[in-house]
C-alpha cells in the first residue's frame, strides 16, 4: 500500500488551507496513494536522549502545508522526503530570506534594505534615525513596509511621508521586517504564477481598484493571465535557485513591462488559480510528487 500524509497547520482555519489539503488528497487516491490528513499537533518527530525519533514511518512522503521549520527540520533529519523542502519552506518564510538568496542571481526585485532587529518594546525609535534617513534617500516615497513572516497580503504596509514611516518603524520594531521601493506601475496589480518542478503551470492576473495590494483575501479581483515569456523565464529561474517543487510567484510591472519579483510562496494556495484558470493544480502536483517518489 502507498501512503502520504499531508501535514497543515495546527491553529489554521482558514477554508482556502483545508481547501488545499482536500483538493491534494483527492488526486492522490485518484493515483492510488492512502492519503491522511493531520494537523500539525500530532506526535510526528521528537528528540530524546538526544536522538530523533518518528513516530510517521508507515508514510513514504509528506506533502508540508505548515511553516514550521522545526518540525519540518526533524522530519528530514530522520529521513522522510517532504515536499517542499525544509530548506525551501524556511527560506521562502522569511521575506528577506528569500530576497537574500535571490540577490546576485539575476533576478529582478525591489530595491530593499533590512529593518533593524529591536528586543525592547520601550527603546525610542529615535535610535533607528539613521535607518529611516537611508530608506528615504534610497528608496523614497511612496515606500513599502514589510513583515517578513507574514502571508495573504497581511503585515504590508505603505508609508506616503516620514510621519507615516516612523509610525510604521513602531509599529513592527520588534518583529523581522524590510523597507522596499515601490513600484508604482504595478500599484494594486501583480501576476501570481504557479511553478512545479520547475515548469509554469499556469498564471493569473490579479487587480485591486481599492488598495495597493492585490491579494484576493483583500478583496483583489483574479483572471487568466497570458503568460510573457520574460514572466516565464523568470518564475522558472526563480523556482530553480530556491529549490521548490512548487510554488507560487508573485510578480509586479516594471517600466515597459518588465518583471520584477515581488515575493515567492512555498505553500500557495492554488484554489482560486483553478477556478480562474481550469487548470488542475493539485491532480499536477500530486502527479509530480508520485514521479519523484515512486519511479
Amino acid at each position: 500500500m502507498k501512503n502520504a500524509l499531508i501535514l497543515i497547520n495546527a491553529y489554521s482555519k482558514l477554508d482556502t488551507a483545508i481547501n488545499q489539503s482536500v483538493r491534494l488528497k483527492e488526486e492522490f487516491e485518484k493515483l492510488g496513494i492512502e492519503v491522511e490528513i493531520k494537523r500539525n499537533n500530532i506526535d510526528t518527530v521528537m528528540i530524546l536522549d538526544s536522538n530523533p525519533l518518528s513516530f510517521i514511518d508507515k508514510y513514504d512522503f509528506v506533502v508540508y502545508l505548515d511553516k514550521d521549520k522545526y518540525t519540518s527540520a526533524l522530519l528530514e533529519k530522520v529521513g522522510m522526503r517532504i515536499f517542499n523542502s525544509h530548506e525551501a519552506i524556511r527560506v521562502c518564510d522569511d521575506k528577506m530570506d528569500t530576497h537574500i538568496k535571490l540577490s546576485g542571481c539575476g533576478i529582478n526585485m525591489p530595491d530593499t534594505i533590512p529593518g533593524l532587529l529591536c528586543y525592547n518594546l520601550e527603546a525610542p525609535i529615535s535610535q533607528g534615525m539613521e535607518r529611516l534617513k537611508l530608506v528615504e534617500e534610497t528608496l523614497g516615497y511612496p515606500c513599502i513596509v514589510k513583515e517578513c513572516y507574514s502571508s495573504l497580503g497581511k503585515g504590508v504596509y505603505c508609508a506616503n511621508n516620514r510621519d507615516e514611516l516612523l509610525s510604521l518603524m513602531e509599529k513592527v520594531k520588534c518583529k523581522s521586517h524590510l523597507f522596499q521601493k515601490m513600484i508604482v506601475t504595478s500599484k494594486g496589480t501583480d501576476v501570481r504564477v504557479i511553478v512545479i518542478g520547475g515548469k509554469v503551470i499556469c498564471s493569473m492576473k490579479r487587480t485591486s481598484n481599492t488598495d495597493f495590494r492585490s491579494n484576493i483575501e483583500l478583496g483583489g479581483l483574479a483572471q487568466s493571465f497570458d503568460l510573457p515569456e520574460s514572466f516565464k523565464e523568470i518564475s522558472e529561474k526563480v523556482a530553480d535557485i530556491l529549490k521548490l517543487d512548487y510554488c507560487g510567484i508573485d510578480i509586479l510591472f516594471g517600466e515597459n513591462n518588465q518583471p520584477i519579483i515581488c515575493e515567492v510562496n512555498s505553500n500557495a494556495f492554488f484554489g482560486a488559480i483553478e477556478k480562474v484558470t481550469g487548470v488542475n493544480v493539485a491532480a499536477r502536483y500530486a502527479e509530480y510528487i508520485c514521479n519523484i517518489i515512486y519511479n
